[in-house]
């Protein structure tokens, strides 16, 4: 494993080496591939706290095990429709704010 022997590192220099500079078609896809992960794993949580496996998930959105998994594993991101809908079958519900 690789460290950087605890030196600071501005992480926008590191980012844009690994990704392109902010606003390149590289970085925004690389950016929107981290939000399909993190979606994902927000998901897999909510899940797992709610005691349901993929496949029981996938049963209450109309939908089956491998599509919950590739949403899970960040290769898909659900349409805002199927994402409500995977957030009601949990019993969840997502609220909005306004910053102050």
């Amino acid at each position: 494993m690789q460290t950087n022997n605890h030196e600071i590192v501005d992480y926008d220099v590191v980012l844009d080496a690994k990704f392109g500079k902010e606003g390149t078609n590289e970085r925004i896809e690389a950016e929107e591939k981290a939000f399909a992960f993190y979606t994902g794993k927000v998901i897999e949580d909510a899940r797992k706290n709610a005691h349901l496996t993929q496949a029981e998930l996938g049963k209450r959105i109309g939908s089956d095990r491998s599509y919950i998994s590739r949403i899970e594993n960040g290769l898909i991101e659900p349409k805002v429709s199927t994402f409500y809908r995977i957030i009601n079958a949990m019993g969840m519900d997502i609220q909005l704010s306004m910053p102050i």
